[in-house]
């Protein structure tokens, strides 16, 4: 594998954000209304309110940056806990994120809680709330185990994800038949419609959070060979988890807060970077989030438009898109590397 230089690794984001802008221009263009871009900025004729103006502008691309900044959110998160975990089955969720965020969103909906933060919905406030606190819950069980180490925090995540996931179970059956429905719809991922200061705050939060993953990338790299060559290296290996740990959980759960659970995307992606460009954290940062971005965009407008006038769940998009795509991809380039042995 050739060398990863900085005029490489600045090409590759180039390309790909470039294909990620065309992508989310013509999945702009695709909805279940037929617009023109030529009359999106024109008068309407009667003089009132353009129709294709306010599906474009108020509908459609807020939807659009909405799909990409989950993406890259989840993306990123799956590459910091696959690395720091060494586990390729971890995923944005593996510290317990999904059953708390879960469980907050159905709380608020089984109590009625009408009111909202910034726009944001009760559940959409509930679900934030619970996937910080069990990710804090989590960290504390952690500590308990009488170190910081992450198979202390593997295991505490496996549990109380466990018991919330029962928790959830137990209210659903006893919650009237509208609280479930409206519930497990959130659980199976969706795009709701948000507010331009919470899109563009989820967007301001996200970028950071990315951007400070990335300039953890070269400890990360070291990391992922084991704390021990780490510490010899120089590096505070118990920092730079805390740091990275804290950020990629706070970024899952703004995108959870913002669309519910959207699965496959924070594990397939990372692993489809790492198999086609290896296992750099520099170039596997930037580029699982931009493509996740694209895969989420993707797969919303795919949803929006397949069943039209109703619309899919984006996660039962993405399952049945990301799962095969995977399959095909693993086997392809692992006997190209010649992993597998017959």
């Amino acid at each position: 594998m050739s060398l990863l230089t900085p005029k490489k690794l600045a090409l590759r984001i180039l390309i790909a954000s470039l294909l990620l802008v065309a992508l989310m221009a013509i999945c702009s263009m695709i909805g279940t209304e037929d617009i023109s871009f030529k009359n999106i900025f024109g008068d309407h004729e009667n003089g009132g309110i353009n129709p294709d103006y306010k599906i474009y502008v108020h509908i459609r691309v807020p939807r659009i940056i909405l799909a990409a900044i989950i993406g890259a959110a989840l993306a990123c998160s799956g590459v910091v806990f696959q690395g720091l975990l060494r586990n390729p089955l971890a995923d944005p969720y593996i510290l317990g994120i999904s059953s708390g965020a879960g469980l907050g969103a159905i709380l608020a909906v089984v109590a009625g809680v009408n009111f909202t933060i910034l726009g944001h919905s009760p559940m959409a406030v509930f679900a934030f709330a619970g996937a910080l606190s069990t990710v804090w819950l989590v960290w504390f069980i952690g500590k308990l185990t009488g170190r910081m180490h992450v198979t202390g925090l593997l295991l505490a995540g496996v549990v109380v994800n466990a018991f919330f996931s029962a928790m959830i179970m137990f209210i659903t059956s006893v919650a009237k038949s509208d609280q479930v429905f409206s519930t497990i719809f959130w659980l199976m991922g969706n795009m709701s419609e948000q507010s331009f200061l919470v899109l563009w705050l989820s967007a301001g939060f996200v970028i950071a959070g990315i951007v400070c993953l990335f300039l953890l990338s070269g400890q990360l790299n070291a990391i992922s060979f084991g704390e021990i060559d780490a510490k010899n290296m120089g590096i505070n290996t118990a920092r730079t988890q805390t740091i990275a740990f804290a950020v990629a959980a706070l970024i899952t759960a703004i995108a959870v807060s913002l669309s519910g659970l959207i699965g496959f995307v924070g594990l397939i992606i990372p692993h489809a970077i790492r198999l086609i460009f290896g296992p750099d954290h520099r170039q596997l940062i930037p580029l699982s989030a931009i493509s996740a971005a694209a895969f989420l965009v993707a797969a919303d407008t795919l949803a929006r438009v397949v069943v039209a006038p109703a619309q899919l769940p984006v996660g039962v998009v993405t399952a049945i898109i990301g799962g095969p795509f995977f399959l095909v991809l693993l086997v392809k380039y692992s006997r190209k590397a010649g992993i597998w042995q017959s």
